[in-house]
Protein backbone atom coordinates (compact mmCIF):
# COMPACT_ATOMS: atom_id res chain seq x y z
CA UNK A 1 0.00 0.00 0.00
CA UNK A 2 1.30 3.47 -0.85
CA UNK A 3 -0.84 6.19 -0.04
CA UNK A 4 -1.90 9.35 2.40
CA UNK A 5 -4.24 10.63 4.11
CA UNK A 6 -4.98 14.27 6.25
CA UNK A 7 -7.26 13.33 9.12
CA UNK A 8 -8.82 16.89 10.24
CA UNK A 9 -11.56 17.72 13.14
CA UNK A 10 -14.80 19.52 13.26
CA UNK A 11 -13.30 21.09 16.31
CA UNK A 12 -10.14 21.42 18.57
CA UNK A 13 -10.03 18.14 20.48
CA UNK A 14 -12.21 16.10 18.29
CA UNK A 15 -9.87 13.46 18.56
CA UNK A 16 -7.39 14.22 15.83
CA UNK A 17 -4.11 12.97 17.52
CA UNK A 18 -5.56 9.77 19.19
CA UNK A 19 -6.77 8.77 16.18
CA UNK A 20 -3.66 9.81 13.47
CA UNK A 21 -1.87 7.90 16.18
CA UNK A 22 -4.16 4.85 15.76
CA UNK A 23 -4.38 4.76 12.39
CA UNK A 24 -0.86 5.26 12.66
CA UNK A 25 -0.19 1.55 15.04
CA UNK A 26 -2.64 0.17 12.97
CA UNK A 27 -0.95 0.62 9.48
CA UNK A 28 2.75 -0.30 11.36
CA UNK A 29 1.03 -3.45 12.77
CA UNK A 30 -0.04 -4.97 9.41
CA UNK A 31 3.88 -4.11 7.77
CA UNK A 32 3.15 -1.04 6.33
CA UNK A 33 5.99 1.73 6.57
CA UNK A 34 4.26 4.86 8.28
CA UNK A 35 5.12 8.01 9.47
CA UNK A 36 3.09 11.02 11.01
CA UNK A 37 2.86 14.73 10.10
CA UNK A 38 1.47 17.56 10.89
CA UNK A 39 2.45 20.70 8.77
CA UNK A 40 1.66 23.56 11.62
CA UNK A 41 1.00 22.58 15.21
CA UNK A 42 0.12 24.82 18.36
CA UNK A 43 1.64 23.47 21.50
CA UNK A 44 3.27 23.83 24.67
CA UNK A 45 4.06 20.31 25.03
CA UNK A 46 6.80 19.43 23.32
CA UNK A 47 9.77 16.68 22.54
CA UNK A 48 13.45 16.81 21.21
CA UNK A 49 14.57 14.66 18.60
CA UNK A 50 17.48 12.67 18.37
CA UNK A 51 19.45 15.57 16.12
CA UNK A 52 18.35 17.96 18.66
CA UNK A 53 15.21 19.24 16.81
CA UNK A 54 12.23 20.62 18.75
CA UNK A 55 8.58 18.99 17.80
CA UNK A 56 4.90 18.79 18.97
CA UNK A 57 5.10 16.04 21.35
CA UNK A 58 2.32 14.18 19.68
CA UNK A 59 3.98 14.00 16.56
CA UNK A 60 6.60 12.50 18.91
CA UNK A 61 3.86 10.17 20.34
CA UNK A 62 2.76 9.46 16.97
CA UNK A 63 6.02 8.28 15.40
CA UNK A 64 6.25 6.17 18.23
CA UNK A 65 2.50 4.74 17.35
CA UNK A 66 4.18 4.34 13.32
CA UNK A 67 7.78 2.53 15.18
CA UNK A 68 9.88 5.30 13.42
CA UNK A 69 12.48 7.56 14.80
CA UNK A 70 11.04 11.05 15.14
CA UNK A 71 12.20 13.77 12.89
CA UNK A 72 11.47 17.36 12.38
CA UNK A 73 10.27 17.01 8.87
CA UNK A 74 7.05 15.33 11.08
CA UNK A 75 6.34 18.79 12.19
CA UNK A 76 8.43 21.25 10.11
CA UNK A 77 6.34 24.40 12.25
CA UNK A 78 5.81 24.81 16.10
CA UNK A 79 3.96 27.91 17.37
CA UNK A 80 4.36 27.81 21.44
CA UNK A 81 2.09 30.50 22.91
CA UNK A 82 3.54 32.87 25.30
CA UNK A 83 0.65 34.94 26.07
CA UNK A 84 -2.82 36.10 24.18
CA UNK A 85 -1.53 37.24 21.10
CA UNK A 86 2.37 36.33 20.81
CA UNK A 87 3.94 32.80 20.14
CA UNK A 88 7.16 31.63 19.37
CA UNK A 89 8.16 30.46 16.02
CA UNK A 90 10.01 26.97 15.75
CA UNK A 91 10.98 26.16 11.97
CA UNK A 92 11.98 22.17 11.57
CA UNK A 93 13.08 22.51 14.63
CA UNK A 94 14.98 25.54 15.72
CA UNK A 95 13.12 28.57 17.37
CA UNK A 96 13.32 31.66 14.60
CA UNK A 97 11.51 34.44 16.63
CA UNK A 98 8.60 35.46 19.14
CA UNK A 99 6.31 37.26 17.31
CA UNK A 100 2.10 37.82 16.79
CA UNK A 101 0.34 36.00 14.28
CA UNK A 102 0.35 38.71 11.64
CA UNK A 103 4.15 38.63 11.99
CA UNK A 104 4.19 34.78 11.27
CA UNK A 105 2.40 35.59 7.68
CA UNK A 106 4.58 38.43 7.29
CA UNK A 107 1.46 40.50 7.09
CA UNK A 108 1.49 44.59 7.47
CA UNK A 109 1.01 46.02 10.95
CA UNK A 110 4.17 43.06 11.83
CA UNK A 111 5.00 41.12 14.80
CA UNK A 112 4.77 42.68 18.37
CA UNK A 113 8.55 40.77 18.75
CA UNK A 114 11.06 39.49 16.36
CA UNK A 115 11.04 39.39 12.53
CA UNK A 116 8.21 38.44 10.30
CA UNK A 117 8.91 34.64 8.71
CA UNK A 118 10.92 35.33 5.29
CA UNK A 119 8.27 35.05 2.59
CA UNK A 120 5.48 34.85 4.96
CA UNK A 121 2.78 32.11 4.14
CA UNK A 122 4.11 31.02 0.67
CA UNK A 123 7.48 30.11 2.10
CA UNK A 124 5.75 28.36 4.92
CA UNK A 125 3.51 25.92 2.30
CA UNK A 126 6.35 25.42 0.16
CA UNK A 127 8.43 24.61 3.47
CA UNK A 128 5.70 21.91 4.78
CA UNK A 129 4.84 20.43 1.59
CA UNK A 130 8.48 19.84 1.23
CA UNK A 131 8.99 17.85 4.21
CA UNK A 132 5.72 15.85 3.48
CA UNK A 133 6.70 14.93 0.07
CA UNK A 134 10.45 13.69 1.60
CA UNK A 135 8.52 11.63 3.97
CA UNK A 136 6.06 10.13 1.18
CA UNK A 137 9.13 9.15 -0.58
CA UNK A 138 10.73 7.39 2.08
CA UNK A 139 7.61 6.34 3.55
CA UNK A 140 4.81 3.71 2.13
CA UNK A 141 1.86 5.71 3.74
CA UNK A 142 2.23 9.21 5.43
CA UNK A 143 -0.94 9.96 7.94
CA UNK A 144 -1.15 13.83 8.31
CA UNK A 145 -2.96 15.65 11.28
CA UNK A 146 -4.50 18.89 10.87
CA UNK A 147 -5.10 21.91 13.37
CA UNK A 148 -8.41 22.97 14.39
CA UNK A 149 -10.94 23.04 11.95
CA UNK A 150 -10.48 22.74 8.08
CA UNK A 151 -13.92 25.71 7.97
CA UNK A 152 -12.02 28.24 10.17
CA UNK A 153 -12.73 30.70 7.27
CA UNK A 154 -10.80 33.21 8.02
CA UNK A 155 -7.60 31.82 8.22
CA UNK A 156 -8.13 29.56 5.16
CA UNK A 157 -5.97 31.90 2.87
CA UNK A 158 -3.30 31.68 5.44
CA UNK A 159 -4.30 27.47 5.93
CA UNK A 160 -0.98 25.41 5.83
CA UNK A 161 -1.94 22.53 8.35
CA UNK A 162 -5.66 21.64 7.20
CA UNK A 163 -6.93 22.15 3.10
CA UNK A 164 -3.95 24.12 2.49
CA UNK A 165 -1.68 21.22 2.52
CA UNK A 166 -4.18 18.30 1.69
CA UNK A 167 -4.59 20.56 -1.67
CA UNK A 168 -1.10 21.36 -2.26
CA UNK A 169 -0.47 16.95 -1.57
CA UNK A 170 -3.73 15.85 -3.21
CA UNK A 171 -4.81 13.80 -0.03
CA UNK A 172 -7.85 12.39 0.98
CA UNK A 173 -9.48 14.58 4.06
CA UNK A 174 -11.42 12.14 6.55
CA UNK A 175 -13.36 14.52 9.42
CA UNK A 176 -13.52 13.44 12.62
CA UNK A 177 -16.08 14.79 15.02
CA UNK A 178 -16.87 14.55 18.75
CA UNK A 179 -19.96 13.52 19.29
CA UNK A 180 -19.86 13.48 22.75
CA UNK A 181 -20.26 16.85 22.58
CA UNK A 182 -23.30 17.09 20.52
CA UNK A 183 -24.45 18.62 17.41
CA UNK A 184 -21.79 16.12 15.51
CA UNK A 185 -24.02 15.61 12.25
CA UNK A 186 -24.68 19.71 12.32
CA UNK A 187 -20.46 20.11 12.34
CA UNK A 188 -20.04 17.61 9.48
CA UNK A 189 -22.54 19.20 7.53
CA UNK A 190 -21.43 22.32 8.25
CA UNK A 191 -17.50 22.08 8.33
CA UNK A 192 -18.41 20.65 4.61
CA UNK A 193 -20.44 22.75 3.52
CA UNK A 194 -18.30 26.17 4.60
CA UNK A 195 -15.54 24.52 2.26
CA UNK A 196 -14.49 26.33 -0.63
CA UNK A 197 -15.98 24.01 -3.94
CA UNK A 198 -12.18 22.79 -4.54
CA UNK A 199 -12.08 21.70 -1.01
CA UNK A 200 -14.59 20.07 -0.69
CA UNK A 201 -13.82 17.43 -3.03
CA UNK A 202 -10.89 16.16 -1.02
CA UNK A 203 -13.49 15.49 1.76
CA UNK A 204 -13.66 11.78 1.77
CA UNK A 205 -15.88 11.17 4.58
CA UNK A 206 -16.51 11.28 8.33
CA UNK A 207 -15.11 9.35 11.73
CA UNK A 208 -17.64 9.85 14.22
CA UNK A 209 -15.40 9.70 17.78
CA UNK A 210 -16.40 9.41 21.32
CA UNK A 211 -19.61 7.41 20.92
CA UNK A 212 -21.37 6.03 24.15
CA UNK A 213 -24.29 3.73 23.14
CA UNK A 214 -26.04 1.36 20.60
CA UNK A 215 -24.52 1.67 17.60
CA UNK A 216 -27.67 0.66 15.81
CA UNK A 217 -29.73 4.22 16.92
CA UNK A 218 -27.04 6.43 15.23
CA UNK A 219 -27.55 4.67 11.75
CA UNK A 220 -30.38 6.18 10.34
CA UNK A 221 -28.16 9.40 11.11
CA UNK A 222 -25.12 8.26 9.53
CA UNK A 223 -27.43 7.22 6.23
CA UNK A 224 -29.09 11.16 6.25
CA UNK A 225 -25.93 12.78 6.42
CA UNK A 226 -24.57 10.54 3.29
CA UNK A 227 -28.10 11.58 1.55
CA UNK A 228 -27.07 15.51 2.28
CA UNK A 229 -23.46 15.18 1.41
CA UNK A 230 -22.61 12.72 -0.71
CA UNK A 231 -19.83 11.06 2.22
CA UNK A 232 -19.90 7.85 3.69
CA UNK A 233 -19.12 7.60 7.86
CA UNK A 234 -15.85 5.39 7.98
CA UNK A 235 -16.71 4.41 11.68
CA UNK A 236 -18.07 5.12 14.99
CA UNK A 237 -15.35 4.92 17.57
CA UNK A 238 -16.53 4.22 20.75
CA UNK A 239 -16.28 6.67 24.23
CA UNK A 240 -12.68 5.31 26.05
CA UNK A 241 -11.31 6.31 29.30
CA UNK A 242 -7.56 6.75 29.14
CA UNK A 243 -6.48 7.56 25.65
CA UNK A 244 -6.04 11.42 26.06
CA UNK A 245 -2.31 10.18 25.90
CA UNK A 246 0.56 13.42 24.78
CA UNK A 247 -2.43 16.17 24.84
CA UNK A 248 -1.06 18.92 22.63
CA UNK A 249 -2.64 22.12 24.48
CA UNK A 250 -2.55 23.03 27.66
CA UNK A 251 -4.19 26.37 27.30
CA UNK A 252 -7.29 24.78 25.96
CA UNK A 253 -8.03 22.29 29.32
CA UNK A 254 -9.23 22.82 32.18
CA UNK A 255 -6.70 20.91 34.60
CA UNK A 256 -8.54 21.92 37.49
CA UNK A 257 -9.68 18.60 39.21
CA UNK A 258 -7.99 16.55 37.14
CA UNK A 259 -7.61 12.90 38.72
CA UNK A 260 -5.19 10.50 36.90
CA UNK A 261 -5.32 7.53 38.97
CA UNK A 262 -3.12 4.55 38.45
CA UNK A 263 -4.64 1.68 36.16
CA UNK A 264 -3.77 -0.66 38.92
CA UNK A 265 -6.20 0.73 41.05
CA UNK A 266 -4.69 -0.78 44.41
CA UNK A 267 -1.57 0.66 45.90
CA UNK A 268 1.31 -2.21 45.79
CA UNK A 269 2.44 -1.00 49.54
CA UNK A 270 0.21 -0.23 52.41
CA UNK A 271 -0.54 3.48 51.51
CA UNK A 272 -1.43 5.40 48.61
CA UNK A 273 0.83 8.47 47.66
CA UNK A 274 -0.71 11.54 46.71
CA UNK A 275 1.02 14.34 44.33
CA UNK A 276 -0.38 17.51 43.34
CA UNK A 277 1.02 20.00 40.19
CA UNK A 278 0.67 23.28 40.18
CA UNK A 279 -1.40 24.36 37.03
CA UNK A 280 0.56 27.62 36.43
CA UNK A 281 0.21 29.93 33.80
CA UNK A 282 1.59 28.40 30.04
CA UNK A 283 2.46 24.66 31.73
CA UNK A 284 4.26 23.26 29.47
CA UNK A 285 5.06 19.66 29.29
CA UNK A 286 2.60 18.58 31.76
CA UNK A 287 2.61 15.27 30.54
CA UNK A 288 6.36 14.79 32.61
CA UNK A 289 3.70 13.36 35.40
CA UNK A 290 2.00 10.89 33.63
CA UNK A 291 4.72 8.48 34.62
CA UNK A 292 4.13 9.02 38.18
CA UNK A 293 0.46 8.56 37.68
CA UNK A 294 1.28 5.35 35.43
CA UNK A 295 2.65 3.76 39.44
CA UNK A 296 -0.06 1.67 41.28
CA UNK A 297 -1.25 3.74 44.38
CA UNK A 298 -0.06 6.76 42.88
CA UNK A 299 -2.89 9.72 42.95
CA UNK A 300 -1.92 12.82 40.50
CA UNK A 301 -4.09 16.22 40.58
CA UNK A 302 -3.36 19.64 39.27
CA UNK A 303 -4.20 22.41 41.44
CA UNK A 304 -4.35 26.26 41.61
CA UNK A 305 -5.39 26.41 45.43
CA UNK A 306 -2.55 26.19 48.41
CA UNK A 307 -5.40 24.00 50.52
CA UNK A 308 -5.48 22.13 47.66
CA UNK A 309 -2.00 20.94 48.64
CA UNK A 310 -2.47 20.23 52.39
CA UNK A 311 -2.83 16.74 52.14
CA UNK A 312 0.13 16.22 49.49
CA UNK A 313 2.79 14.12 49.99
CA UNK A 314 4.49 15.51 46.92
CA UNK A 315 4.29 18.88 45.02
CA UNK A 316 5.23 18.80 41.70
CA UNK A 317 5.97 22.77 39.93
CA UNK A 318 6.05 21.75 36.29
CA UNK A 319 7.48 23.51 33.45
CA UNK A 320 5.88 26.79 32.01
CA UNK A 321 6.80 29.10 28.95
CA UNK A 322 6.46 32.21 31.27
CA UNK A 323 8.81 31.16 34.39
CA UNK A 324 8.39 34.99 35.57
CA UNK A 325 4.66 34.73 34.82
CA UNK A 326 4.34 31.65 36.76
CA UNK A 327 6.34 33.27 39.69
CA UNK A 328 3.66 36.00 39.99
CA UNK A 329 0.61 33.73 39.77
CA UNK A 330 1.97 31.55 42.73
CA UNK A 331 2.33 34.57 45.15
CA UNK A 332 -1.21 35.91 44.20
CA UNK A 333 -2.88 32.74 44.81
CA UNK A 334 -0.89 31.91 47.95
CA UNK A 335 0.55 28.76 46.42
CA UNK A 336 3.84 30.47 46.94
CA UNK A 337 3.54 30.75 50.57
CA UNK A 338 2.17 27.45 50.61
CA UNK A 339 5.69 25.89 48.86
CA UNK A 340 7.97 27.72 51.31
CA UNK A 341 6.00 26.27 53.83
CA UNK A 342 6.25 23.28 52.66
CA UNK A 343 9.84 23.42 52.23
CA UNK A 344 10.14 24.70 55.91
CA UNK A 345 8.71 21.55 57.38
CA UNK A 346 10.44 18.98 55.23
CA UNK A 347 7.82 18.11 52.89
CA UNK A 348 8.68 17.33 49.16
CA UNK A 349 8.77 19.38 46.26
CA UNK A 350 9.97 19.16 42.69
CA UNK A 351 10.68 21.60 40.08
CA UNK A 352 10.93 20.80 36.88
CA UNK A 353 12.41 23.26 33.93
CA UNK A 354 10.10 26.50 34.44
CA UNK A 355 9.64 25.31 37.75
CA UNK A 356 12.72 24.20 39.18
CA UNK A 357 13.55 27.91 37.61
CA UNK A 358 11.49 30.04 39.60
CA UNK A 359 12.36 27.55 43.08
CA UNK A 360 15.72 29.42 43.03
CA UNK A 361 16.83 32.44 44.09
CA UNK A 362 16.67 34.53 41.33
CA UNK A 363 15.51 34.95 37.84
CA UNK A 364 17.14 37.31 35.33
CA UNK A 365 14.88 37.37 32.53
CA UNK A 366 15.51 39.58 29.00
CA UNK A 367 14.43 37.40 26.90
CA UNK A 368 11.01 35.53 28.05
CA UNK A 369 9.35 38.18 29.99
CA UNK A 370 11.76 41.27 29.74
CA UNK A 371 11.30 41.88 33.40
CA UNK A 372 14.80 41.65 34.11
CA UNK A 373 15.87 40.87 38.07
CA UNK A 374 12.81 38.63 39.49
CA UNK A 375 13.19 37.37 43.02
CA UNK A 376 12.46 33.30 43.12
CA UNK A 377 11.21 31.64 45.85
CA UNK A 378 14.56 30.60 47.76
CA UNK A 379 13.94 26.99 48.11
CA UNK A 380 17.10 26.05 46.43
CA UNK A 381 20.51 27.51 45.80
CA UNK A 382 20.35 28.44 41.98
CA UNK A 383 20.49 31.61 39.89
CA UNK A 384 19.23 31.25 36.68
CA UNK A 385 20.01 33.89 33.98
CA UNK A 386 18.30 33.52 30.22
CA UNK A 387 19.78 33.43 27.25
CA UNK A 388 18.94 33.90 23.47
CA UNK A 389 19.79 30.89 22.75
CA UNK A 390 17.77 27.74 23.29
CA UNK A 391 18.73 24.63 25.21
CA UNK A 392 17.38 21.67 23.23
CA UNK A 393 19.38 18.43 24.33
CA UNK A 394 18.89 14.87 24.94
CA UNK A 395 21.01 14.20 28.16
CA UNK A 396 21.29 11.21 30.19
CA UNK A 397 23.02 10.26 33.50
CA UNK A 398 22.82 8.62 36.68
CA UNK A 399 20.92 9.95 40.01
CA UNK A 400 19.82 8.20 43.03
CA UNK A 401 21.91 5.07 41.43
CA UNK A 402 20.06 4.91 38.69
CA UNK A 403 20.02 5.19 35.30
CA UNK A 404 17.97 8.31 33.68
CA UNK A 405 17.11 9.37 30.54
CA UNK A 406 15.72 13.57 29.71
CA UNK A 407 15.04 15.97 27.24
CA UNK A 408 15.98 19.78 27.62
CA UNK A 409 14.01 22.48 26.42
CA UNK A 410 14.75 25.95 27.86
CA UNK A 411 16.15 29.43 27.69
CA UNK A 412 16.94 29.80 31.31
CA UNK A 413 20.91 28.63 32.23
CA UNK A 414 20.86 27.63 35.47
CA UNK A 415 24.43 28.81 37.87
CA UNK A 416 23.95 26.11 41.26
CA UNK A 417 25.27 27.63 43.83
CA UNK A 418 24.89 24.64 46.66
CA UNK A 419 23.13 21.70 47.51
CA UNK A 420 23.26 17.95 46.13
CA UNK A 421 24.07 17.44 42.90
CA UNK A 422 20.57 16.38 41.24
CA UNK A 423 20.60 15.46 37.25
CA UNK A 424 21.54 18.48 36.29
CA UNK A 425 20.22 20.87 38.76
CA UNK A 426 19.98 20.02 42.86
CA UNK A 427 18.87 18.94 45.55
CA UNK A 428 18.44 20.74 49.34
CA UNK A 429 16.52 18.66 51.96
CA UNK A 430 13.20 18.10 50.76
CA UNK A 431 13.46 20.18 47.40
CA UNK A 432 14.47 18.90 43.93
CA UNK A 433 14.99 20.57 40.78
CA UNK A 434 15.91 19.76 37.59
CA UNK A 435 16.04 21.34 33.41
CA UNK A 436 15.33 17.89 32.49
CA UNK A 437 11.76 16.71 31.28
CA UNK A 438 11.04 13.25 30.69
CA UNK A 439 13.39 11.71 33.44
CA UNK A 440 10.44 10.13 35.72
CA UNK A 441 10.24 7.71 32.31
CA UNK A 442 13.30 6.31 33.14
CA UNK A 443 11.36 3.33 35.71
CA UNK A 444 14.49 2.39 38.02
CA UNK A 445 14.94 6.16 38.47
CA UNK A 446 11.07 7.03 39.12
CA UNK A 447 10.93 4.46 41.80
CA UNK A 448 14.10 5.05 43.72
CA UNK A 449 12.64 8.82 43.55
CA UNK A 450 9.11 8.16 44.64
CA UNK A 451 10.55 5.63 47.44
CA UNK A 452 12.64 8.86 48.94
CA UNK A 453 9.35 10.93 48.53
CA UNK A 454 7.74 8.81 50.51
CA UNK A 455 10.45 8.99 53.10
CA UNK A 456 10.08 12.23 53.55
CA UNK A 457 6.64 12.45 53.55
CA UNK A 458 6.60 9.38 56.26
CA UNK A 459 4.20 7.07 53.75
CA UNK A 460 4.62 3.24 53.90
CA UNK A 461 4.69 3.40 50.19
CA UNK A 462 6.99 0.89 48.03
CA UNK A 463 6.62 1.48 44.30
CA UNK A 464 5.56 -1.79 42.51
CA UNK A 465 9.15 -3.46 41.52
CA UNK A 466 7.85 -4.68 38.03
CA UNK A 467 5.89 -0.96 36.32
CA UNK A 468 7.24 -0.22 33.09
CA UNK A 469 6.15 3.19 31.55
CA UNK A 470 7.38 2.29 27.88
CA UNK A 471 5.25 -1.18 28.15
CA UNK A 472 2.05 1.20 29.75
CA UNK A 473 2.40 3.55 26.35
CA UNK A 474 2.13 0.70 24.25
CA UNK A 475 -0.59 -0.87 25.22
CA UNK A 476 -1.86 2.30 24.89
CA UNK A 477 -0.98 2.25 21.43
CA UNK A 478 -2.15 -0.98 20.88
CA UNK A 479 -5.61 -0.02 22.08
CA UNK A 480 -5.98 2.66 19.91
CA UNK A 481 -5.19 0.57 17.05
CA UNK A 482 -7.45 -2.01 18.24
CA UNK A 483 -10.43 1.08 18.30
CA UNK A 484 -9.16 1.55 14.45
CA UNK A 485 -9.27 -2.24 13.58
CA UNK A 486 -12.53 -3.20 15.00
CA UNK A 487 -14.59 0.07 14.76
CA UNK A 488 -14.09 1.53 10.97
CA UNK A 489 -14.32 0.11 7.47
CA UNK A 490 -10.41 -0.48 7.33
CA UNK A 491 -11.09 -2.32 3.89
CA UNK A 492 -12.68 1.04 2.99
CA UNK A 493 -9.84 3.32 4.77
CA UNK A 494 -7.27 0.93 2.99
CA UNK A 495 -8.98 2.16 -0.43
CA UNK A 496 -9.36 5.87 0.17
CA UNK A 497 -5.60 6.19 1.58
CA UNK A 498 -4.34 4.48 -1.82
CA UNK A 499 -6.45 5.82 -4.05
CA UNK A 500 -6.01 9.27 -3.07
CA UNK A 501 -9.47 11.50 -3.16
CA UNK A 502 -12.67 10.58 -4.40
CA UNK A 503 -13.13 12.12 -8.42
CA UNK A 504 -15.04 15.35 -7.32
CA UNK A 505 -18.02 14.54 -4.90
CA UNK A 506 -20.58 17.37 -5.74
CA UNK A 507 -21.94 19.16 -2.38
CA UNK A 508 -24.47 22.07 -2.71
CA UNK A 509 -25.77 22.67 0.41
CA UNK A 510 -29.70 23.46 0.66
CA UNK A 511 -30.18 27.10 0.45
CA UNK A 512 -26.63 27.67 -0.61
CA UNK A 513 -26.70 31.19 -3.15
Amino acid sequence: MRGGLLVAGTTSDAGKSVVTAGICRWLARRGVKVAPFKGQNMSLNSFVTRDGAEIGRAQAMQAQAARVEPSALMNPVLLKPGGDRTSQVVLMGRPVGEMSARGFFGAPGGPEAGQPVPGGREALLDTVVGCLEELRATHDVVVCEGAGSPAEINLRRTDIVNMGVARAGRLPVLVVGDIDRGGVFASFFGTTALLAPEDQSLVAGYLVNKFRGDVSLLEPGLDMLRTLTGRPTYGVLPFQHGLGIDEEDGLRVSLRGTVRESPAGEPHGTEVLRIAVCAVPLMSNFTDVDALAAEPGVTVRFVDRPEETADADLVVVPGTRGTVAALRWLERRGLAEALRRRAAEGRPVLGICGGFQLLGEGVEDEVESRAGTVEGLGLLPVRVRFAVEKTLARPSGTALGERVDGYEIHHGVADVLGGEPFLDGCRRGSVWGTHWHGSLESDGFRRAFLRQVAAQAGRGFVPAPDTSFAALREEQLDRLADLIERHTDTDALCELIAAGPPPGLPFVPPGAP
